[in-house]
């Protein structure tokens, strides 16, 4: 008897786990586990779209030794990443340049350039027209400029 209420328990705490990690609001076992459900498939979409973005940005890496870049629309403006396996003395002026011909305002960023070249910076737009491609465009102008510069 205590064996199947031990079950029981153990089964009740990991189902309630799994509704806490899927962010269920269900109550009931079987509406948990569909909510369960679609969570994964929700992460197996995102888990293609990343797949997807690092497969084209590790071409362009592997291809041609430029930096990775990825621009999310967020609230404030935009979020921009920027990032390459190896150091990229002046890239930075560069892509600043870029912000600046867009019109687009540094509200936050973080960069590091020991190793490696990592931006990630927060642009606030001035004006409603420029949308995440045209930013993701510019910035990929402005590596593709500074690369010919390079050589």
């Amino acid at each position: 008897m205590s064996s199947s209420r031990d079950q029981k328990k153990a089964l009740h705490e990991r189902l309630q786990r799994l509704r806490a990690i899927t962010n269920s609001t269900a109550i009931h076992k079987a509406s948990i586990i569909v909510d369960a459900s679609k969570y994964i498939e929700e992460l197996k979409q995102k888990v293609a779209t990343l797949n997807q973005e690092i497969g084209t940005s590790s071409i362009s890496i592997d291809q041609h030794h430029l930096p990775a870049v990825t621009v999310e629309t967020i609230d404030k403006g935009f979020l921009i990443n920027v990032l390459s396996e190896q150091n990229c003395p002046g890239l930075l002026v560069s892509i600043l340049e870029a912000f600046e011909n867009l019109g687009l305002d540094v509200l936050d960023a973080r960069v590091s350039c020991t190793d490696n070249f990592q931006l990630e910076a927060i642009g606030g737009e001035s004006d409603d027209s420029i949308d995440a491609q045209v930013v993701k465009q510019a910035v990929l102008q402005a590596i593709q400029n500074w690369s010919t510069e390079q050589d």
